[in-house]
């Protein structure tokens, strides 16, 4: 059903018209003439913050430094991804070491991940040989290959150029490859073994040198909205330069005169904020910060430096913003633009890293952002959205999130959600392995959002029940809600595969009036209170996926399908299942803060529909 929100025109999108074109075309690849460094990793953080899992058992581990090591050898395939699915034309390159080999092993870069099974991919086989590849599902097509590479217990460094329809590939420096083939003209890097263990590292991705614009591409705006009208303290803030180094240190206890050492650490995350520079990072030790202001991150850092917040070592990190303003608004009350979020998001290149935000007037609230990292965060039991992001936003990564128990009395539960990418536009935002649930109005929320995104490998149960006792309860209930707004709103091609949605008290997945072509590929929905599958009022394709004791199974209308649970019929109840029981599945994380892998939902007969978490 659709949003119960009023229909209305839509004024924040044609204030950032503009600034999305701008930001789309500062940061595209193609659109730049000079080679950048776009993504690095070292692992010399001792984490993994940036790639999303595709099997095996993979752990960042010590071998003289740092590395990225995938350990089971056993495993058919493991992958790592990162990056965006809108690179084109770029170099990626990466020090691989492969440990062992079973059977037909490998292990391998990738450049153009388009999804995990197509991609062009320079592989280290067990026989001695290098081979650069073109992958399409199971068809391996070779473009190219040389002797004498692969020894276990050797590093090698690969490089993969991809430049229009050129494929070119290299091990130590030697040429493996070079062919022309359209397989795949954008997409992700990755890191893969197959039958085999091996570690990564030093892993860097630069830009093409494709012919330049006639015009200077644009820069992005400022931010519209006016700045904080909060009372200037009345006190004058500390004066203390910044330090020398590259990493701040925040305690509870700390004083925000002194140098921001570990020693000496700062006491406020708004101190920090403000004296972090591009490449820096600010660590946060152990315990409950409670602002009295919002914490504004309105700089930027850059795509070769960017700013990351994260918690100190494993310490335990909780920001609390009970004691802000609007927490919580009163009934129809409304909260001005600047006071949204415990964080308040208006830049780009940043990354956020495990922490924990509870009790605010939303907890972060991203506008008019890019490029930015939303990493092994739990947002909850805030009085808004847990993790909001809206207006000219685009390249914004949500992994490993935890959102629950968001919930808004000043609307009745009309509007919080676990997560929301909603009301604009931007290329290139991504959700990968989040789980929402017990949020008082969606799981996942895409309302009036114009340009489409990619959820995949997610959960979200038992969205849009009243647990808070709420009059003229307005929560919506759905799973993953992939659009909808305005009748004249244009039609969006948002993707979500490899996700669950269960125990909604509404919809598993709703298309909510979003015309677009989108595509659903092996989901999952059970037991939800509606349609497990709802798309009946857009044109959207869907394959392989398995709905199992919805109140309804599927409302098609003029979308299109094959293989789902409803196309190969048989009886599908809940005897049909392997386990119904979702205690692996909503426990703990594991440690490198990936759902935990289970047969919840998988078919009793192994046919190839649902999800694989």
């Amino acid at each position: 059903m659709p949003d119960k929100r009023t229909i209305r025109r839509r004024g924040v999108l044609a204030a950032v018209g503009a600034a999305v074109t701008a930001t789309v075309l500062a940061v595209t690849m193609g659109s730049t003439a000079h080679a950048a460094t776009l993504y690095s990793d070292d692992f010399n953080d001792g984490d993994s913050g940036g790639w999303s899992k595709s099997g095996g058992t993979w752990a960042v581990v010590t071998d003289g430094s740092p590395v990225f090591q995938q350990s089971n050898a056993t495993s058919q395939l493991a992958r790592q991804f990162a990056g965006q699915t809108g690179w084109t034309n770029y170099t990626v390159q990466a020090r691989v070491k492969p440990l062992s080999y079973g059977s037909a092993g490998l292990a391998a870069l990738a450049a153009r991940s388009s999804s995990a099974t197509k991609m062009y991919r320079l592989a280290l086989l067990g026989n001695g040989r290098a081979e650069l590849q073109a992958v399409n599902g199971s068809t391996i097509t070779p473009l190219g290959s040389a002797a004498g590479f692969g020894a276990a217990g050797t590093w090698h460094t690969l490089r993969i150029e991809v430049s229009g329809s050129t494929i070119r590939g290299f091990v130590n420096g030697t040429p493996v490859g070079s062919a022309t083939n359209s397989l795949v003209a954008a997409g992700r890097i990755g890191l893969i073994t197959a039958y085999a263990s091996a570690s990564f590292d030093d892993v860097t991705v630069d830009s093409g040198g494709s012919t330049p614009p006639t015009t200077p591409p644009p820069t992005t705006p400022p931010p519209t909205t006016p700045p904080p009208t909060t009372p200037p303290p009345t006190t004058p803030p500390p004066t203390t330069p910044p330090p020398t180094g590259d990493q701040l240190v925040v305690a509870p206890n700390g004083d925000d005169a002194a140098p921001g050492t570990l020693a000496q650490p700062l006491r406020t995350i708004q101190r920090a904020v403000d004296l972090v520079r591009p490449g820096g990072t600010i660590a946060l030790r152990a315990g409950t910060y409670a602002p009295t202001t919002n914490i504004q991150v309105l700089k930027n850092g850059t795509a070769a430096a960017p700013i990351t917040i994260t918690r100190y070592g494993t310490e335990r990190v909780l920001i609390d913003g009970e004691q802000l303003p609007h927490t919580p608004a009163p009934l129809n009350g409304s909260i001005p633009n600047a006071e949204r979020g415990v964080f308040h998001i208006e830049a780009s290149y940043w990354r956020f890293v495990g922490l924990e935000i509870a009790n605010g007037p939303y907890g972060i609230f991203c506008r008019d952002c890019g490029n930015n990292v939303f990493d092994r965060l739990v947002t909850r039991d805030n009085y808004e959205t847990g993790l909001h992001i809206q207006g000219a936003s685009s390249g914004n990564q949500v992994l490993n999130l935890d959102a629950y128990g968001n919930r808004d009395p000043r609307k009745n539960g009309e509007s919080a959600d676990g997560l929301a990418i909603k009301e604009g536009s931007g290329a290139g935002n991504v959700v990968r392995g989040a789980r929402l649930w017990n949020n008082v109005d969606d799981g996942f929320d895409a309302w009036e959002f114009l340009s489409p995104i990619l959820v995949e490998d997610s959960v979200a149960w038992g969205n849009g029940v009243n647990r808070w006792g709420f009059p003229n309860f307005a929560g919506d209930g759905n799973g993953f809600k992939m659009g909808g707004g305005d009748p004249d709103d244009p039609a969006v091609a948002h993707t979500v595969r490899n996700s669950i949605a269960f125990d909604n008290a509404q919809g598993g997945f709703v298309d909510n009036g979003n015309p677009g072509t989108m595509t659903y590929s092996r989901n999952t929905a059970w037991d939800n209170g509606g349609t497990g599958f709802n798309v009946s009022r857009s044109r959207s394709t869907l394959t392989g996926n398995l709905s199992v004791s919805n109140q309804t199974a599927v409302s098609m209308g003029t979308s299109t399908g094959s293989g789902n649970s409803w196309n190969i019929g048989g009886t599908w109840n809940d005897a049909s299942l392997v386990s119904t029981n979702p205690a692996v599945i909503t426990g703990p994380r594991t440690s490198a803060g990936a759902i935990p892998t289970s047969n919840f939902l998988h078919p009793v007969s192994g046919a190839a529909v649902g999800a694989r978490i």
